[in-house]
């Protein structure tokens, strides 16, 4: 009898040991940026200086932007200027970027806008600091095929303007090719409204937006406009396919500057 105790006893600890491992290992995973398809995540995450919710909105997309290096994850961020009249002026925020949320309110029969708000793959909304949301829209992205494959060629800086070829030859009629120019990071020192004293980090936040019709001309020439602080290693253009009607984006790629062309992925 005293054997089968001790036996007992040892198990029970045994059992209680890999319990506690199991625990600990579970709550110690963190999600990975894992590309199991040829498909993509654009991650647009509209946010504002003056909003004391966005700060972790913007950390965890800083945390997918170095997780997801080298993967088919296109990270935009859009400082809205509806907060611009409560106490602070985001100097990053254009009134564009306010419409295009408004839009994808009407798209995605939303009540409202709202931040911070992350839409990824232009069908799926949620909080901007929902990690678990985030990772599992860019999981199911990453999973699908791209519809639209679309290419950025022959990107050359002239004077203040970036100049370069386009090409998504399968688009569809009611499409449009969205360009948009990202600037990789920035600090930021808040002097008034929610976040007042706080020093602030951003990164791909979007400079400019430029939307061309490819109902007609699915492969062409354009050009975008650089602003005053642009370097080559500053900067990046993030471009994607996306449906007038529903806000689905089907296709992206991106182009990093070099000090005269760039190289699309």
């Amino acid at each position: 009898m005293k054997n089968i105790k001790i036996l007992f006893v040892v198990f029970a600890v045994a059992v209680m040991a890999l319990a506690s491992a199991a625990f600990i290992n579970k709550s110690t995973v963190k999600p990975v940026i894992v590309t199991n398809g040829d498909g993509f995540a654009v991650v647009e995450l509209f946010t504002s200086e003056g909003c004391s919710s966005c700060p972790p909105a913007d950390g965890l997309i800083a945390k997918i932007q170095k997780e997801s290096a080298g993967k088919p994850v296109y990270i935009l961020a859009y400082h809205v200027d509806y907060w611009n009249r409560l106490g602070w002026k985001d100097v990053f925020s254009k009134a564009e970027f306010s419409h295009r949320q408004s839009a994808y309110s009407v798209w995605l029969k939303l009540k409202g806008v709202y931040t911070p708000q992350a839409i990824v793959n232009g069908k799926t909304e949620f909080v901007g600091s929902e990690q678990g949301s985030l990772y599992n829209a860019i999981r199911t992205g990453l999973g699908k095929g791209t519809v639209t494959p679309v290419s950025l060629t022959n990107v050359n800086v002239s004077g203040h303007n970036a100049v370069l070829k386009y090409n998504a030859a399968n688009a569809a009629d009611n499409t449009t090719l969205q360009l948009a120019l990202v600037q990789k990071n920035a600090v930021s020192h808040i002097k008034s409204g929610e976040n007042n004293g706080r020093t602030l980090s951003h990164i791909q936040i979007v400079n400019e937006l430029k939307g061309i019709p490819l109902g007609e001309h699915k492969q062409g020439e354009t050009n975008i406009k650089l602003p005053g602080n642009f370097t080559a290693a500053g900067f990046e253009l993030i471009a994607f396919v996306q449906n007038n009607a529903t806000g689905e984006i089907t296709g992206a790629t991106r182009a990093a500057f070099t000090a005269t062309v760039t190289a699309s992925n």
